[in-house]
């Protein structure tokens, strides 16, 4: 059985993610603020969506590839995650977040599209609804393949992908659709952008806490058998 990899080093995996997530995230938005491409929602959401594809692929196997801090913290509640290792991830993944902010800014010193930081379209009490919905969504899709035996582990990036993809297709134009505090404050203190940012912080940790919880209420039992399944 392979060894398990360190906490330092599990927890530099998920800086090193979170870097990769906001800095394509970011980027995009930049390019497209700055009229060096023509992306639109749907191909932003796109970039999120196999960004995130691509990140759990990379770095599953070494640190469950949260990514998020409301992840981490819907993880630790339920118990799938241990609470003296919780700070470390958290802090990494803001770390990772705030570094590629910063080269972001030295790219993009305009700080065009406020470098990907989210804004609202929405009063603030709709828009922290919306991330806590979208948060729920996402959540409760990672607690499947993620905690479940009788999910299909090897689709577990495609899954996870999708739902950031559709959920930014949904919620993008009205909350920003981040569901992931690392994300949104990596942009924030690069660009100065933090009005009202405590959406994107008690959004998705209300909203994932309760899709963590609503899979662990409904998963007890036996499985449905599938349809061509052979059951």
């Amino acid at each position: 059985m392979p060894e398990r990899p360190t906490l330092p080093r599990r927890a530099a995996a998920e800086a090193m993610a979170a870097f990769g997530l906001v800095f394509c995230v970011g980027g995009a938005a930049a390019e497209e603020a700055s009229g060096h491409a023509h992306l639109g929602l749907p191909a932003q959401a796109a970039v999120s969506g196999l960004a995130i594809m691509a990140l759990i692929y990379a770095v599953g196997h070494l640190s469950g590839a949260h990514i998020n801090p409301a992840v981490t913290f819907a993880f630790t509640l339920t118990r799938h995650f241990p609470r003296r290792e919780a700070l470390s991830y958290i802090s990494a993944q803001l770390a990772g977040a705030a570094l590629a902010g910063l080269l972001l800014l030295a790219i993009w010193p305009s700080k065009p599209g406020h470098l990907g930081a989210n804004v609202i379209g929405v009063s603030p009490g709709s828009a922290v609804v919306v991330e806590a919905v979208l948060s729920a969504l996402l959540m409760f899709v990672i607690m499947a393949v993620a905690t479940d035996t009788r999910a299909v582990g090897a689709s577990a990036a495609i899954a996870i992908g999708g739902v950031v993809l559709l959920d930014i297709l949904v919620g993008g134009a009205v909350s920003g659709a981040s569901m992931n505090p690392a994300r949104s404050f990596g942009p924030a203190l690069a660009s100065g952008t933090w009005s009202h940012f405590w959406v994107w912080i008690a959004g998705p940790l209300v909203g994932a806490t309760a899709g963590a919880f609503a899979y662990q209420l409904i998963r007890r039992g036996r499985a449905i058998p599938t349809v061509g399944a052979g059951a």
